[in-house]
């Protein structure tokens, strides 16, 4: 009797495994990317339509932001479902007080709750800080700061077809220079499709140091090896970016060494 017991709870464990499992992964659950990017939009208009009011800024409505949204759970790696707190939605909008960066959108992170309701927070360089002042001269809460919303979970969940770059950035400060006089150039892909690729020319002064190949997933750090050493002299190294994928910046990023 005794050994019919333990099979059963370790077959009990098994079962509550794969539960756990499939919770883990968000398999079955009715929150997904394109619930996500139908909904979000139609939220954050109606909250930037109030934010405009308060500005005072005429000829902004919901209707006339014409947002769309490209979002992502937990980088390229796992699937784009299930609640969690790691869901990143790229949104782009038209508002000509407003001019959207380079690469057409702004970051916006998601807590989203497992009764298909979510809090989005946006990028205080495009929605403002917490507190904004109003026409009236008086300190209100900005409605697009952080906002809250929901959707219905029949509604439609074919994809949407959005799709933004992932933008390449300098994360390097400094450059530490080796034993071997050699330098590492760190650099972050962020959220997007297709991620990051292209070519980085590096060159000390007159001084031209080789070219990097990069390939980055999105959501990806690494370092990249500059091929030639630094002279002795050298004070920074100055990096010149041709993508093939996604966005890099669009000048030159000088980076001073560390010896």
């Amino acid at each position: 009797m005794r050994r019919v017991i333990i099979t059963i709870l370790i077959a009990l464990a098994a079962l509550a495994g794969i539960g756990a499992i499939a919770v883990a992964t968000g398999d079955g659950s009715t929150v997904t990317k394109a619930r996500l990017e139908r909904a979000l939009p139609v939220v954050f208009a109606n909250q930037y339509a109030e934010q405009a009011r308060l500005l005072g800024h005429p000829g902004i409505t919901a209707e006339s932001l014409h947002p769309v949204a490209m979002c992502d759970k937990h980088g390229p790696d796992f699937p784009d479902v299930g609640p969690g707190s790691d869901w990143i939605c790229l949104m782009g909008w038209t508002d000509p007080n407003v001019p959207m960066p380079p690469e057409g959108y702004g970051k916006f992170e998601l807590n989203v709750h497992s009764n298909d309701c979510f809090t989005a927070g946006g990028p205080s360089k495009l929605v403002g800080f917490q507190m904004l002042t109003d026409t009236a001269g008086r300190s209100v809460n900005n409605p697009v700061f952080e906002f809250d919303g929901c959707f219905d979970p029949s509604t439609d969940n074919s994809p949407t077809g959005t799709v933004f770059p992932s933008v390449l950035n300098v994360a390097s400060t400094v450059l530490p220079v080796d034993a071997a006089g050699k330098v590492g150039l760190q650099v972050t892909c962020g959220t997007g499709a297709d991620g990051c690729a292209g070519t980085i020319a590096a060159a000390s002064g007159s001084t031209q140091l080789g070219t990097i190949t990069y390939k980055l997933k999105e959501e990806a750090t690494a370092t990249l090896a500059v091929p030639t050493a630094v002279p002795p002299d050298a004070k920074d190294v100055t990096f010149t970016f041709t993508p093939t994928a996604g966005m890099a910046p669009p000048s030159a990023a000088t980076v001073p060494l560390g010896r």
